[in-house]
């Protein structure tokens, strides 16, 4: 197979793991959903969201923000955002313009490539934890802000999204004149679904150990990440959840599966194990939030076992 043949197919593979899934009228969960368009006018940058609210809670809800992966959109990751809701969480959805689906458009495969690269580099990296704190304060200062409480909130990720969800939980990138710290102080706690490496900056315990709130990991044992000019093993996940500081941290590894499982793509991963992932990261999650917020740690002790079928492993470390 020629390079860009090779290249072609590696990015349309990657580009598919994007797409959402259709939901049918008769699985449509207790949810108020809108798309937001929001401009920060200090940067001159769109910041789009989707908000997902649950809609008869008696009391503010908790808040999810998460971030996608690159090539993603706010229409992602619907498997979590509406089944939280459901559960009472409300769920912030960010798309990131300088990393998000229009890496994909139309041209040449060799420009898409470029785009890639791009939307990997450090400016992007900070411009997303910009987003994020942008989407936050703007959506405690509106409408829906009383029905937030922010107190209890998350910061989440897939991905490259986890990348961003690590900085604005206290990450610190060493530099010579002083280390990028993007730190949001609203953060309570961090799930990291997927984690890269922070490419090219060697020892990621000189990034991580500085994280001081609970985390939660999620990944599989074939969780590789491939994307031309990147290349990550599953040991990187591996080595990004042993790196994080904290006063307590949880590791989850699915047997199998696939770094595009944990996007809205069905079959990625699997067509058998694939919903059984979704399924079980959508109960650790919520197990994770009432062990960090209620201080009830049964459902998160339990959740290993009644998972053990597709489970390779699941750490439990206090710092």
């Amino acid at each position: 197979m020629r390079r860009r043949d090779a290249l072609r197919l590696a990015l349309a593979a990657l580009a598919a793991t994007a797409l959402p899934l259709p939901l049918r009228a008769q699985d449509q969960p207790p949810v108020d959903t809108w798309d937001l368009d929001w401009t920060d006018a200090a940067r001159g940058r769109e910041v789009p969201v989707r908000l997902y609210l649950p809609r008869a809670a008696a009391v503010p809800a908790p808040l999810l923000v998460f971030s996608h992966g690159i090539g993603g959109s706010r229409r992602g990751y619907t498997w979590l955002g509406l089944h939280l809701a459901a559960q009472g969480v409300a769920c912030l959805h960010l798309q990131h313009v300088g990393s998000d689906r229009q890496v994909w458009r139309s041209g040449n495969v060799f420009s898409t490539v470029g785009r890639l690269r791009e939307a990997a580099q450090v400016g992007e990296a900070v411009a997303r934890v910009a987003d994020w704190r942008f989407a936050v304060d703007t959506l405690l200062r509106g409408e829906h802000a009383e029905r937030i409480d922010a107190r209890r909130i998350v910061a989440a990720g897939h991905s490259y999204g986890a990348n961003t969800t690590l900085l604005v939980a206290g990450a610190r990138v060493p530099r010579p004149g002083g280390a990028i710290a993007l730190r949001d102080e609203r953060v309570r706690a961090a799930v990291v679904i997927s984690a890269p490496p922070f490419y090219g900056e060697g020892d990621p315990r000189r990034i991580l150990a500085d994280i001081a709130v609970p985390s939660l990991h999620v990944t599989c044992t074939e969780d590789v990440i491939r994307i031309p000019g990147f290349y990550s093993g599953p040991g990187d996940r591996l080595a990004v959840f042993d790196a994080t500081g904290g006063p307590r941290k949880w590791l989850a590894v699915f047997e199998g599966g696939s770094h595009g499982m944990f996007t809205d793509h069905g079959g990625t991963g699997g067509t058998g194990l694939n919903p059984q992932v979704k399924a079980a990261t959508q109960a650790l999650v919520l197990a994770f939030m009432r062990q960090v917020f209620e201080g009830d740690g049964v459902p998160l002790a339990a959740w290993p076992q009644r998972h053990a079928g597709i489970l390779a492993r699941f750490a439990d470390v206090r710092g």
